[in-house]
């Protein structure tokens, strides 16, 4: 005949067999899989800028989605996120990035969302920007332009107007 058994009562425990759910914690899903993993909402970490330091001489261009910071010298182009040229570095070459901070000497162009010159930069080059900002004591020698999107305006994309 039939048995008055409860469906979502366990039955009795077969030899090896525990109540252990699955890794996780996770219940299991019909037909014996376990549900996916859960996305982790943990913030992704930045990580630290990188640093060149004052005794690093560096000829060639250099590209990088994070932060870069140069204490030292660089003969070539930088592509990154944030560039910050040390109070004692040089850089002759472009410099692109979405901020970049001048404490140090730049012999070339600079473009960027957001420029800051400290009262120790020393700029030798035209600077577009979509943003500036020029403390009193820096020097600069060149032309400033603004532009809504100055990253993509290419080597030949900010040209001063000729000279009449």
């Amino acid at each position: 005949m039939f048995s008055k058994s409860r469906i979502n009562e366990p039955g009795p425990k077969q030899a090896g067999e525990t109540d252990a759910k699955p890794a996780g914690g996770a219940a299991m899903k019909a037909g014996g899989t376990p549900p996916p993993p859960a996305q982790s909402s943990a913030p992704k970490v930045k990580p630290p800028a990188s640093s060149l330091s004052s005794d690093l001489v560096i000829k060639g261009n250099l590209k990088s989605t994070g932060d870069i910071m140069v204490e030292g010298t660089v003969e070539g182009d930088i592509r990154a996120h944030t560039m910050t040229v040390g109070e004692g570095a040089t850089v002759k070459g472009e410099i692109v990035a979405d901020d970049i901070v001048v404490n140090g000497r730049v012999i070339g162009r600079v473009r960027g969302l957001k420029v800051r010159l400290t009262a120790t930069a020393r700029v030798e080059g035209d600077i577009i920007h979509k943003t500036i900002a020029i403390e009193s004591g820096a020097h600069f020698e060149g032309t400033v332009q603004r532009q809504e999107d100055p990253l993509n305006g290419g080597k030949g994309g900010a040209k001063p107007a000729p000279k009449a």
